[in-house]
């Protein structure tokens, strides 16, 4: 071994031992949860219970700070830009790193070198959810009559290049229909809407549907996890007509890149043992029909450029395009 390798070796241990021994004595400050949406909506309500749960067991605060807009662009920033050192976390959606690098020609952030995956948190299946009124109420029915009528079935979305837009932008390329999009600024007005009839289709999480399609203002149609919902046993998974298909939201933990692996798996081991409880997963996960996804970092990075290539595909065939 050369005096240059040695070096190298001392130090890399000197660094992992430097690592081993924050993780041990982390967090000694508050620690800063960041979420890319307004308070109350999906996001905001699972990184409060996350920090919740972690204030107790790290007996250290930890806060969630609300950094909102330019689709998620300015939350990532922020943690892009943020110290290593596991005091800003970033609870994320999907589309900050699988949509928006083929939504946007520039991004302030890169989605591959700006950030460290610590784990998966929750994904969510979404319903195909339609107005009474509207004369189909399977898969097969639905894609009958749009092809009757191509263009006539409009559908809400959550934005341009939202879950809501990519996941029907999906379902028309693969059965071969055409449907017409109406874009609103979030997902709440966009089901107002649907339960109002001014437009006829939508997709959103399933758990905000039920309480509506159990009054009869609107209905499901299918969802979107591969197989059928327990809870909802009668409500035909759309895969069961159109193989293959998927429309799944999900939500995952990240740091700024560099951060030290024992920190990292400080923190993943504790947020894993918090989706584990099993009061957390009765009083929170599924009363809210959400599914605990944890995983490891290289299978959160393994899994979002999987994420990433049929995304990517799918904006570039339908001409997906912000400036």
């Amino acid at each position: 071994m050369t005096i240059r390798q040695a070096f190298f070796v001392a130090l890399m241990s000197c660094a992992t031992a430097a690592g081993a021994a924050q993780a041990q004595t982390y967090p000694t400050k508050t620690v800063t949860l960041i979420v890319p949406a307004s308070p109350g909506g999906v996001i905001d309500t699972m990184a409060r219970m996350l920090a919740q749960n972690l204030s107790t067991a790290w007996k250290s605060q930890v806060i969630v700070e609300n950094k909102p807009g330019a689709t998620n662009q300015i939350a990532a920033e922020y943690v892009a830009r943020a110290a290593p050192d596991g005091y800003t976390l970033f609870l994320s959606p999907e589309a900050t790193f699988v949509v928006n690098p083929y939504l946007f020609s520039k991004l302030p952030y890169d989605p591959e070198k700006d950030f460290t995956p610590i784990t998966g948190l929750i994904s969510i299946r979404q319903a195909l959810v339609a107005h009474p009124s509207v004369p189909a109420n399977t898969i097969k029915e639905l894609i009958e009559l749009a092809k009757k009528k191509p263009g006539e079935l409009n559908y809400g979305t959550f934005g341009v290049g939202s879950s809501g837009h990519l996941n029907m932008e999906m379902f028309a390329k693969t059965t071969g229909t055409k449907l017409t999009a109406v874009h609103y600024k979030g997902a709440a007005p966009a089901f107002t809407d649907v339960v109002a009839g001014h437009i006829q289709l939508v997709f959103v999480a399933t758990g905000s549907a039920a309480q509506s399609a159990a009054a009869g203002k609107v209905k499901f149609i299918a969802i979107g996890s591969p197989k059928r919902f327990p809870r909802l046993p009668n409500v035909e998974a759309i895969n069961e007509t159109v193989p293959g298909f998927e429309a799944v939201s999900w939500f995952a933990l990240f740091g700024p890149a560099g951060m030290p692996r024992p920190v990292v798996d400080n923190i993943r081991n504790e947020v894993v043992r918090i989706l584990n409880d099993p009061q957390v997963r009765e009083t929170f996960l599924e009363r809210r029909f959400f599914d605990p996804t944890p995983t490891t970092p290289e299978e959160l990075a393994a899994y979002i450029k999987s994420e990433a290539k049929k995304w990517s595909q799918l904006v570039r065939d339908a001409g997906i395009k912000i400036k």
